[in-house]
């Protein structure tokens, strides 16, 4: 008896052996793909192997290739993507706002009652925002941005939390000179007291006052929406359940806590004024050429 568990002992110990041997091999082979760049080419034999492996990795790959998925990271969704790689104004979908979040609302109890029109239902609770109808106002708001930046008007993008501050910025960045942002604290005052703010000369000599103003978190910032309407700057923000979509001239219906969805409305928007920029800028150009020809044919018509 001890005889027998003694042999299958060492039988199982002589397969566990070769498993190991295996698999050791396996990775050896695997490691030569991996390590090729690592080994210094010092003789010309060092050359000729290293080229003989990078060809017969090469042939494994198109052996192999056509049976594999032809998903990669730069073809597929991300979760940055959102903030560094936005969406155009014409691509937006309902299952990328599905995706981000945005039909999250507050819960029911707090719903405010001029919301009602853009809420789709209540679940547990909770709100559900009604995407059908934030998708056209979202599309409006960025045909207002890439308007007001078409006519060389500036933008201001504000969302003061935390997490709201690299997408504002990004957003800023993608318009160029007529974008700007806010991501710390709108100061109390800085369009109704620009004077004080700013200076009177720079009150007198610049712009101070936005052509339009982007809230991403509307109710922290309901002094500035003052401000705005005395100024009469037309405003765009992300409205939740629980905030009235009258406060602002261009409401979006989504959830306002949700930072993917900021960063998709914002790039979005961003994308948007963009091409308004471009638009500009072409226009400028057509302008300047158009002025220098004129300019150009009184002298002909001297020399004639």
């Amino acid at each position: 008896m001890a005889l027998a568990l003694l042999r299958h002992g060492a039988a199982s110990a002589a397969r566990r052996a070769t498993v190991h041997a295996s698999v050791a091999a396996n990775a050896r082979h695997t490691s030569s793909f991996a390590k090729v760049e690592e080994v210094p080419l010092e003789t010309p034999e060092d050359w000729t192997n290293f080229q003989l492996k990078r060809a017969e990795y090469k042939s494994l790959l198109e052996t192999f290739g056509e049976y594999g998925s032809t998903q990669t990271r730069d073809n597929t969704f991300q979760p940055h993507h959102s903030l560094h790689r936005p969406v155009a104004p014409s691509d937006i979908t309902l299952s990328a706002l599905l995706a981000s979040g945005a039909h999250f609302g507050h819960s029911e109890k707090r719903m405010n009652p001029n919301f009602v029109p853009y809420a789709y239902g209540t679940r547990a609770g909770i709100t559900i925002i009604d995407l059908d109808h934030t998708l056209p106002l979202l599309r409006r708001a960025a045909q207002v941005v890439r308007g007001v930046a078409a006519r060389g008007g500036s933008v201001v993008f504000v969302g003061t939390r935390p997490d709201l501050r690299s997408a504002v910025r990004l957003a800023a960045e993608r318009m160029g000179k007529q974008g700007y942002h806010v991501g710390e604290r709108w100061l109390p005052g800085t369009l109704t007291n620009k004077v004080h703010m700013f200076g009177p000369e720079v009150a007198r000599d610049e712009q101070v006052v936005p052509d339009l103003v982007v809230f991403l978190n509307p109710i922290p910032n309901i002094h500035a929406i003052r401000e705005c309407a005395l100024e009469h700057v037309p405003t765009i923000g992300i409205v939740d359940s629980n905030v009235d979509p009258r406060v602002v001239m261009y409401p979006i219906p989504a959830n306002d806590e949700s930072t993917r969805t900021a960063e998709l409305i914002a790039g979005l928007l961003s994308v948007a004024g963009r091409e308004g920029v471009a638009i500009h800028q072409e226009q400028e150009a057509k302008a300047a050429l158009s002025a220098s020809r004129r300019a150009s044919r009184p002298r002909e018509q001297r020399m004639a």
